[in-house]
């Protein structure tokens, strides 16, 4: 994977000083922007959800990439998941303007321009994203777009263009707002829906104006491929919730979900963007995603609190120790609840129902969005959550529970089926994956006494021989009661053995080669890979 190019604020104004110097045309005088009219475009009524080339990619964008990453939301089931934005960031053009004053798509990069692969994106039935700078230049040192709007606003219509992000480099101290004010109405003035994305690195208190001007705007500045920047990042957009409403929302910057973080982290990542309902732009190659990374992007009970038609971003409601909880209310009245703890070790955290803002009911229902585990509670939320990890729920008046109904269990990094091998009932019969397929060799059911039965309820899953040391083999045995037929569906998304301790692993799964048809089931150290965390189906 192509490293991305990291712009950092003091290369930004070093180039910014480099290009107006040496590339950049005499600035147009502007005038001072006129009183701001409501943006209120139609647009973004729910956080935009899709993917940008910048995070994988830097300025190695192309048109091929962007088609075959159009066709992976589509072959992925990402497209049906609500991904709809395929978004070309900096360096798609030339250097200079055409004899009319016009940007130019790269006729190396785009061979068939921007409004061919708009054309081509628009018949996989999604939509084109497009990039430029509120500046003289962009942050890579291509054309800008002051001086230039109505130009630029009419030449991204006339291609098909449905989103602009526009960005800050070079901007020669002209006042954020103004700049940005100009493009929005330049945009109005095409009469063609473009959901307009402020990218001002969080300066200027953009959230204050931001709601008249754009869609969205950036809260902080870049994001990278680090927990601690993620974490900084999220402390400081959940405190501007009170901005936030349909067609306008704060942005903390693209995800990095595939990028080279932990699963556990990722998640975290995906659970706490979902939680202050923000825009879901992928940031990651598509193409070459791995199970885990797609279990991610691919939650449709997750997206679903994201895009929640009430349009409320998540608060913070305690936060103590690095421990937090971050609450969202949805429509018809149920709460979306993180728990997430920043800290390397493990933690329990606990909140309730009634600091969550439920009404007060005798019983509660709690949704794991990412185990799809249903439990009940009369009032406590609470979950040991791993070291940089987070536990999702959905909260409701009612009651529930997954013991006693029988689902397949799936494996986050393979998307493959705990499996009884060639669907065989012999005690000592092999427990490994297998492509899902509904099958009775599949079909696990957990009880109130800690077991994982299958096939109707005859034949148990076994620790072989009550052993407890990492490696040992999981089997398919007749019940008996034992401590090694008894296991844990940990919040965290864990499944652990009463007896060993041990987690539920795919063997060598940590790998993609690990994570084929019949890779056995074992027993193993708890390491919060992606080969130990499971989902009912």
């Amino acid at each position: 994977m192509t490293v991305p190019l990291i712009r950092l604020r003091s290369l930004r104004a070093a180039l910014a000083m480099v290009l107006f110097l040496v590339l950049a045309p005499p600035l147009l005088l502007m005038k001072a922007a006129p009183e701001a009219h409501s943006l209120e475009n139609g647009l973004a009524r729910t956080p935009p959800m899709g993917w940008n080339d910048w995070n994988a990619f830097g300025c190695n964008v192309t048109e091929q990439l962007v088609k075959q990453t159009a066709d992976y939301l589509v072959s992925s089931g990402l497209k049906d998941a609500g991904y709809q934005y395929v978004n070309i960031d900096d360096c798609w053009m030339t250097s200079a303007r055409n004899s009319a004053g016009q940007l130019v798509p790269d006729p190396v990069k785009f061979p068939d321009g921007i409004s061919g692969t708009a054309a081509y994106v628009h018949g996989k039935g999604l939509k084109l994203g497009i990039y430029e700078s509120a500046g003289t230049a962009t942050c890579a040192g291509y054309p800008g777009s002051l001086g230039h709007e109505q130009t630029d606003a009419n030449s991204f219509a006339s291609w098909g263009v449905d989103y602009l992000k526009y960005d800050n480099c070079n901007h020669q101290n002209v006042p954020d707002q103004q700049r940005y004010t100009a493009m929005r109405d330049a945009l109005a003035n095409t009469g063609r829906p473009i959901v307009y994305s402020l990218c001002n690195w969080g300066l200027a208190s953009v959230w204050t104006w931001g709601a008249g001007v754009g869609n969205s705007w950036r809260t902080t500045d870049d994001i990278n491929v680090n927990f601690s920047t993620v974490v900084s990042i999220y402390k400081a957009n959940v405190k501007l919730a009170a901005y936030a409403k349909p067609g306008a929302w704060n942005d903390p910057d693209m995800l990095e979900v595939g990028n080279g973080m932990s699963f556990t982290e990722d998640r975290s990542h995906f659970s706490l963007w979902a939680g202050m309902a923000a825009p879901l732009i992928a940031g990651n190659d598509m193409r070459s995603a791995s199970a885990a990374t797609l279990s991610l992007y691919g939650n449709k009970d997750v997206i679903a609190v994201d895009q929640d038609s009430l349009g409320k971003q998540g608060t913070e409601i305690s936060s103590s120790g690095g421990l937090h909880v971050l609450t969202k209310p949805l429509a018809g009245g149920d709460v979306s609840v993180v728990l997430f703890n920043e800290n390397s070790s493990a933690a329990t955290i606990t909140t309730s129902a009634s600091a969550a803002g439920l009404p007060a009911a005798s019983s509660y229902r709690l949704n794991n969005l990412w185990t799809h585990q249903i439990s009940s509670t009369t009032g406590s939320i609470a979950a040991g959550v791993p070291g940089h990890g987070s536990v999702m729920y959905r909260v409701s008046v009612g009651s529930g529970t997954s013991v006693g109904t029988t689902h397949p269990l799936i494996g986050a990094s393979s998307n493959r089926c705990l499996d009884v091998y060639d669907g065989q009932t012999a005690p000592g019969t092999k427990i490994e994956i297998w492509d899902c397929g509904g099958g009775s060799n599949q079909a696990v059911t957990p009880t109130a006494a800690g077991e994982l039965r299958l096939f109707g309820g005859t034949q148990c899953l076994d620790a072989y021989n009550n052993q407890t040391a990492p490696g040992t083999k999981v089997q398919l045995y007749t019940c008996n009661g034992g401590a090694n037929q008894k296991w844990s569906l940990n919040p965290n998304g864990t499944i652990t053995g009463t007896q060993s301790g041990l987690c539920l692993d795919v063997t060598g799964g940590d790998k993609p080669a690990g994570n084929v048809n019949g890779t056995q089931i074992e027993l193993w150290t708890c390491n919060a890979g992606a080969n130990q965390q499971w989902r009912l189906g």
